[in-house]
C-alpha cells in the first residue's frame, strides 16, 4: 500500500512537530487495525490471514478433527463417554452405492445453498435467491447463517470459528428484540454443538455467555419466561399477539436440554433450575383432560387459552419432554412420565382417522376439534417413534405403528400435490383428505418436519420406502425450489406454475439437507445411542453421569 505525503512533511518524517507525529501515529494504527479486522469480515479471506495468523487459527474445523500442531484443543469428556465414533466407521457412508450417490447428491445442494448464501448475503440472516441479496430480521438476532448452519453436514467442514464468533458477538450487542425460543434453538444449541463435535473451547464460552444473557426472562412472578429478550438491557416481555401477555408453550417448554448441557459446562445450576421450575409449574396446575394448552400467563401462571396442538405453539415441548428422558441416559423418570401422560392424553383426544384410514393428529379449542395438521405437526411421527421402546413393554410395538401412520400420512399431504412437496397445513374436512383446502394453508417454506420422521423411522425400522420417500423429496426440492442462485420456498404446492417466495430459510441447511443427509447415511453416523438433535437438528450428546465423573469422585462415592 502506497501513502501519499502530507503537506509539507519531508519523506523520513523529520519535520513533523510532535502533536504532529502524535495524530500521524494515531491515523497509522487506526488503519492498520481497521485492515487487519476486517480480514475476519471477508467470506474469502483465509489467504490474507495467513499473514497474520497462525496455521490452526485459520484452519476450517472438521467434526472431531485435531491439528497435530494445535496443543488448546482437548476433546469434550462427554466424547469420551459415546459408545460409538461420532462420525461412524467411515463418515456415515453407505456400502450401497445408490445411496452413496443420493447422499452425494445432498451433499452438492448444501454446498450450492452455503456457496448462494457466502455470495450474496453474508452476514445476513436470509438469503433472497432471486433477488441475490440478504435479508435481516429482528427476531433471531445478527447474522443467524453463522449459527444456524454451523453444524452444517456431519463430518464436513465446519465455517472457520473466527466466522463465528465475530457473528455472535454482534447478537450479544444487540440492543433490540431476539426471540428467547429462537436464540436458544438455533443460536446456543448451534454453538454447543459444535463445542461437543470440535473441541474448540470458543464455542463452549460464547454458548456460556449467550445462555447468562437469556437468564433475565426468567425474572417473573412464576418464573415462566417472556418470549422476547432485549440482550443489551436484559428487559424481557410477550409478544404482542399472545393472547393476554401469555408465553407460548413452545417456547418455555424448548429449552430443557440447552439448558441442562449450560450447567454441565459451566457447573453453574442456574440453568438447570430454570427449567426444572417450568416443570413444577406444569405438574402443579390443572391441565383440561390431560392436555397441555398452548398459551399461559407467566405472571397468574394459569392457563389463557384451551388450545391445543402439536403443531405450531405447542410442537416442540412433547419432544422435548422425550428428549429430556433420552439425553439423560434414561434416567430422568419426571420427563418420562410426563411425556407418556400427554400422549396417552393426545391419542385420547387429537388423534383421529379418517374416512379414507389416514391417522392425523387433529387440534383442539375448547373441547372442540379441528379437523386440520400443520406441516409443523409431521414431526411427531419420528418423535412417537423415538419413545416407542420406552413405553410400557405391551404399548411399544403400537406407539412404532402410530408414527408409521402419522408419518405416512405426512407423506400423503405431499403425493397428493402436484409438486409432491407438503403444504403448511392440510385438513380432513369438507372432503378433504390430507390437502389444504384453503389459499393461505397452500405455501411451502423449505420445512423439515417431514423428511425428519423419514429419517427416524428408517433408523427405527430400516424399511427401505423412507429412504425411497426421501428421494422424492430430493426431486422435488431441486425441481421446484431450485433456482439459480440458491433455494427458494413456493406459495403453492398445487401449481405446477411455480410461484417462488424469494427466501432461502437457515433451518434449510441446518434441518431439512441434514435430516436427508443422515437418512442416506449409515445409522452410525451421529448414531441415536448417543446423540439427541435439538429441535433445529443440532446434536447435543447423551449425558452419561457415571462416565463423566472423574476418579477422585467415583472413589469418594465407593469410600461412602
Amino acid at each position: 500500500m502506497v501513502f501519499r505525503k502530507l503537506p509539507g512533511v519531508s519523506a523520513s518524517g523529520m519535520g513533523l512537530r510532535l502533536s504532529q507525529k502524535f495524530v500521524f501515529l494515531i491515523f497509522l494504527s487506526g488503519l492498520v487495525t481497521l485492515c487487519f479486522g476486517a480480514l475476519f469480515f471477508l467470506p474469502d479471506s483465509v489467504r490474507l490471514k495467513r499473514l497474520f495468523l497462525s496455521k490452526t487459527e485459520i484452519q476450517p474445523v472438521t467434526a472431531g478433527s485435531r491439528s497435530e500442531n494445535d496443543v488448546t484443543v482437548k476433546r469434550p469428556k462427554e466424547q469420551e463417554c459415546l459408545l460409538k465414533p461420532p462420525l461412524g466407521r467411515d463418515n456415515g457412508k453407505p456400502a450401497d452405492p445408490t445411496t452413496n450417490e443420493r447422499r452425494e447428491k445432498v451433499k452438492e445442494m448444501m454446498k450450492f445453498a452455503w456457496d448462494n448464501y457466502k455470495t450474496y448475503a453474508w452476514g445476513k440472516n436470509e438469503l433472497r435467491p432471486l433477488t441475490k441479496n440478504g435479508h435481516i430480521g429482528n427476531m433471531f438476532g445478527e447474522c443467524l447463517y453463522f449459527n444456524d448452519a454451523l453444524v452444517r453436514l456431519p463430518g464436513e467442514q465446519l465455517y472457520s470459528s473466527c466466522y463465528v464468533i465475530a457473528r455472535t458477538e454482534g447478537l450479544l450487542k444487540q440492543n433490540g428484540e431476539a426471540s428467547l425460543f429462537e436464540v436458544n434453538i438455533r443460536y446456543v444449541g448451534g454453538l454447543l454443538a459444535a463445542y461437543y463435535l470440535t473441541g474448540e473451547e470458543l464455542y463452549k464460552n460464547k454458548a456460556l455467555e449467550l445462555g447468562e444473557k437469556l437468564l433475565p426472562a426468567f425474572n417473573t412472578p412464576t418464573g415462566i419466561p417472556r418470549g422476547v429478550i432485549n440482550l443489551g438491557s436484559g428487559t424481557s416481555w410477550s409478544w404482542g399477539w399472545a393472547s393476554a401477555g401469555s408465553s407460548i408453550l413452545a417456547e418455555f417448554g424448548t429449552l430443557h436440554l440447552e439448558f441442562v448441557h449450560l450447567t454441565e459446562l459451566s457447573n453453574n445450576p442456574i440453568y438447570t433450575e430454570k427449567v426444572m421450575n417450568i416443570r413444577k409449574l406444569l405438574n402443579k396446575i390443572e391441565k383440561p383432560h390431560g392436555l397441555y394448552p398452548n398459551f399461559l400467563s407467566p405472571v397468574s401462571g394459569n392457563w389463557v387459552q384451551h388450545h391445543v396442538s402439536i403443531g405450531g405453539l405447542g410442537d416442540s415441548f412433547y419432544e422435548y419432554l422425550i428428549k429430556s428422558y433420552l439425553m439423560s441416559d434414561k434416567t430422568d423418570e419426571e420427563a418420562k412420565d410426563m411425556y407418556y401422560s400427554a400422549l396417552q392424553a393426545i391419542e385420547a383426544n387429537l388423534v383421529q382417522k379418517s374416512p379414507g384410514g389416514l391417522t392425523y393428529v387433529a387440534e383442539w379449542r375448547g373441547g372442540i376439534l379441528d379437523h386440520k395438521m400443520g406441516h409443523l405437526a409431521c414431526f411427531s411421527g419420528g418423535m412417537i417413534g423415538i419413545g416407542a421402546d420406552d413405553g410400557e413393554p405391551e404399548k411399544r410395538q403400537h406407539y412404532l405403528d402410530l408414527a408409521a401412520e402419522i408419518t405416512h400420512t405426512c407423506h400423503e399431504s405431499y403425493t397428493r400435490s402436484d409438486t409432491k412437496l407438503g403444504p403448511e397445513a392440510f385438513r380432513f374436512d369438507s372432503g378433504a383428505e390430507a390437502t389444504a383446502n384453503r389459499l393461505s394453508d397452500r405455501y411451502y417454506i423449505l420445512r423439515p418436519e417431514v423428511i425428519e420422521s423419514y429419517m427416524y423411522m428408517w433408523r427405527l425400522t430400516h424399511d427401505p420406502k423412507y429412504r425411497e420417500w426421501g428421494w422424492e423429496a430430493v426431486e422435488a426440492l431441486e425441481r421446484y425450489c431450485r433456482v439459480e442462485s440458491g433455494f427458494s420456498g413456493i406459495r403453492d404446492v398445487y401449481s405446477m406454475t411455480v410461484s417462488h417466495d424469494n427466501m432461502q430459510q437457515s433451518f434449510f441447511l441446518s434441518e431439512t439437507l441434514k435430516y436427508l443427509y443422515l437418512l442416506f447415511s449409515d445409522d452410525d453416523l451421529l448414531s441415536l445411542e448417543d446423540w439427541v438433535f435439538n429441535t433445529e437438528a443440532h446434536p447435543l450428546p447423551i449425558i452419561r453421569k457415571s462416565c463423566l465423573l472423574d476418579d477422585t469422585t467415583q472413589e469418594k462415592m465407593v469410600s461412602e
